[in-house]
């Protein structure tokens, strides 16, 4: 299995392969015959999506990596790391089910129902592990709250270790404010104040004002102040209907108008429409934008690197721009980040198990939060010196060690070292003081509506328009189309299999029957 290099989850290497990606699983070290014996190695495979991060897809072999390597040899395990690409994620995964190239942990985006695991529990794939949780899982059981439970549960079972979430409210509003400082303005509140703020950028000279990005992923501000996110989870009841709230035709087309002004004055880039994940981050991070949307908790290794392009910057997370109801914010994030389900029939189950559960001691949240004694952190009278690194590399790797490779763990920071440095307690504030005070939820359904599984064009994802709306929203502010024909365009999405959506979503409120609510 060590020689799968990279991402081996296609058609041309399954018969290679197939047969060795749930069979090389032997007893653990529960199993170990004889007391004089080293206890055997933990052996399986796990596929993990590599997530953009630039640690992961630059590795020349994932599985020899150091800090795998000392996960190895911490865990008494032997892990073969299978790597599916970030941007063909969902594709990948179906076809990993098609050819029954499984491997024995597969970790998933989320819960049982994801569209990424192709109906792959209800079929039998995976195994509950409930029973295997009570005897070999304390500090998962402990440690993981319900409701991320509930959320991996199906038919009554457990069926993955979830990664969990405790707050919510995860993206946010960053600002150049070190730019901000030279315009001479407040931090904005509404969109207009917002607006001004961008259009003074402008006149810095800024090449991006605002960032915009591909399908309006991590740029999405502005549909919040008008609570029309077009997403998964948002739904709400209108009249006795449950319906999407892009069905709001006079908020949705103040959010679009809002990025076609944006479009018309140069406040966001003209070929926003096409500028992938790895071209935005490196935009930013070469100091050509003055604010974005990014995740809460990668604020300072961020800035950190960023400063070593412009070493005057300064990254700030502020309230995100409220609209007719003073509220804003992104949309909130449900309580599972990450999954990781075994495969029915995998031989080292329960050592598997003991595995995650590990990742919730007080030695692995050291390991990943710091390093390793006398590499990366020192120990004195009992008390962790850790300096975090600020050159690019050495941040790329700590993201990945912090982040990437610590599977189960609560997403929402990384206390350890935030504690360690003003700045750090500082972010924790601003979790305090302004995420927990923004953000938009909605009605949402587990399992995913089927009218939404059997109408990929109408479906929206967790952070994504439907794809039939999309099309008309990129044109809209590109001044292709008219935004006055929004309606038109719902009527479109209503036409080619919204009606049944809706229909769906209404009996199955009405019934109370798989809904999820807000988490505020």
């Amino acid at each position: 299995m060590k020689k799968w290099l990279g991402v081996c989850l296609t058609a041309a290497l399954a018969a290679g392969v197939a047969a060795g990606c749930g069979n090389d699983s032997k007893e653990g070290a529960s199993s170990s015959p004889g007391a004089s014996k080293a206890p055997e190695k933990t052996k399986f495979s796990i596929s993990l999506r590599t997530l953009a991060f630039n640690y992961v897809e630059k590795s020349p072999d994932i599985n020899n990596d150091k800090w795998v390597k000392k996960l190895e040899e911490m865990t008494n395990s032997d892990l073969d790391i299978v790597l599916v690409p970030h941007k063909e994620y969902e594709q990948k995964m179906v076809q990993m089910f098609a050819t029954n190239d499984i491997p024995d942990v597969v970790q998933g985006a989320g819960g049982v129902n994801g569209k990424e695991m192709a109906g792959s529990v209800a079929a039998g794939v995976f195994m509950p592990l409930d029973d295997l949780l009570k005897q070999y899982g304390p500090n998962l059981l402990k440690k993981i709250p319900k409701d991320a439970w509930d959320n991996v549960t199906y038919q009554g079972k457990i069926y993955a270790i979830p990664e969990y979430l405790s707050n919510p409210s995860r993206r946010a509003t960053w600002i150049r404010k070190d730019l901000l400082d030279q315009t001479g303005l407040p931090v904005p509140k509404t969109v207009d104040e917002y607006l001004n703020v961008l259009r003074a950028f402008k006149k810095l000279g800024l090449e991006n004002p605002y960032m915009g990005r591909q399908d309006f992923k991590y740029a999405d501000t502005f549909f919040g102040p008008y609570d029309v996110y077009p997403y998964l989870s948002m739904f709400e009841e209108v009249n006795g209907q449950v319906q999407p709230k892009f069905m709001d035709n006079e908020n949705m087309m103040k959010a679009l108008q809002t990025y076609k002004t944006m479009y018309d004055e140069g406040l966001i880039n003209k070929e926003f429409a096409t500028i992938n994940a790895t071209n935005y981050k490196n935009a930013i991070l070469a100091g050509k934008a003055g604010m974005w949307t990014m995740n809460a908790n990668e604020l300072l290794q961020w800035e950190q690197q960023l400063k070593s392009t412009v070493p005057g910057a300064k990254l700030e997370i502020i309230p995100s721009p409220v609209g007719p109801d003073g509220k804003g914010g992104s949309y909130l994030y449900g309580s599972v980040t990450r999954a990781y389900f075994v495969k029915t029939g995998t031989k080292n189950a329960a050592d598997i198990i003991k595995f995650f559960d590990w990742m919730l001691s007080e030695e692995a949240e050291t390991f990943f939060t710091f390093g390793i004694k006398g590499e990366t952190y020192k120990e004195e009278n009992g008390k962790i010196s850790y300096t975090s690194p600020t050159e690019a590399n050495g941040i790329d790797e700590e993201r990945y060690r912090q982040s990437f490779l610590w599977l189960v763990q609560d997403t929402t920071y990384n206390k350890g070292s935030l504690s360690l440095t003003e700045e750090g307690k500082n972010l924790i504030k601003v979790y305090d003081t302004i995420l927990a005070k923004e953000g938009r939820d909605g009605i949402q359904f587990d399992p995913r509506l089927d009218a939404l599984v059997k109408n990929p064009d109408v479906a929206p994802n967790s952070d994504t328009a439907p794809p039939v709306l999309l099309t008309h929203m990129v044109k809209m502010v590109y001044g292709k189309e008219p935004i006055s024909d929004w309606p038109k365009a719902v009527d479109e999405w209503l036409s080619k299999g919204g009606k049944d959506v809706i229909k769906e979503a209404t009996e199955k409120y009405k019934n109370k029957l798989g809904v999820t609510m807000s988490r505020r």
